[in-house]
């Protein structure tokens, strides 16, 4: 692990612990930020005045081909009247992830001055919120990182009704061209659509 100065270079990724932490400090400036996801790397902190810089071995990741969607929620999708929109509403997006209540964690990770960082690099085009909607009022959705080179780092998602954020996923992938899905770490939800863990040395492979 480094401690990183007022310059946008990273240590190589594999002189992470074994967890995955490769540095700390730095900032959340754009520039810095897509040169973090161009290197497969990403922040993850609880705190604003401790950046965290992480780039796990293994990665887990989703091929768009091998999306799974369970019969009960292709049912699901035909016979509810949920509505899914792009970059309709990534501040109210970004918002909601943030507020969400998680298990096993008693704060949340996208902190005020994560919100800023991601809303500004939505305004320069690399961010983008999938939103879904019922009756009008914003359901669910996600968000995260579009780096140009058929890659998305996705971030967080959050929910207010069941199956709304798998809605806005599934639709998402389905309407998309991506070759690779970033998830960075396992969760039981995302194994459950498909993910699997990759090697780091495989994962940035995708990035080139």
């Amino acid at each position: 692990m480094e401690f990183l100065n007022n310059n946008h270079v990273f240590p190589e990724v594999d002189k992470a612990t074994e967890d995955g932490l490769l540095a700390v400090g730095g900032d959340l400036s754009a520039n810095r930020l897509l040169t973090a996801y161009q290197k497969g790397i990403f922040p993850w902190f609880e705190d604003d005045n401790t950046i965290m810089w992480w780039s796990p071995d293994p990665r887990f990741v989703l091929f768009p081909e091998d999306l799974k969607v369970s019969k009960s929620m292709k049912q699901v999708i035909r016979n509810t009247d949920f509505v899914v929109t792009v970059n309709k509403d990534f501040n109210a997006v970004i918002a909601a992830c943030a507020a969400a209540k998680r298990p096993g964690q008693d704060d949340t990770w996208i902190t005020n001055g994560m919100i800023e960082a991601y809303t500004n690099l939505h305004l320069l085009g690399y961010a983008k919120s999938i939103e879904v909607w019922l009756d009008n009022t914003l359901v669910g959705g996600l968000y995260g990182v579009d780096l140009g080179n058929g890659v998305f780092c996705g971030e967080s998602m959050f929910t207010k009704v069941s199956n709304a954020s798998k809605v806005g996923f599934i639709s998402f992938i389905q309407n998309t061209n991506y070759k690779l899905i970033d998830c960075q770490v396992y969760t039981n939800h995302l194994e459950s659509l498909g993910a699997i863990d990759i090697s780091r040395d495989q994962f940035l492979k995708y990035l080139t």
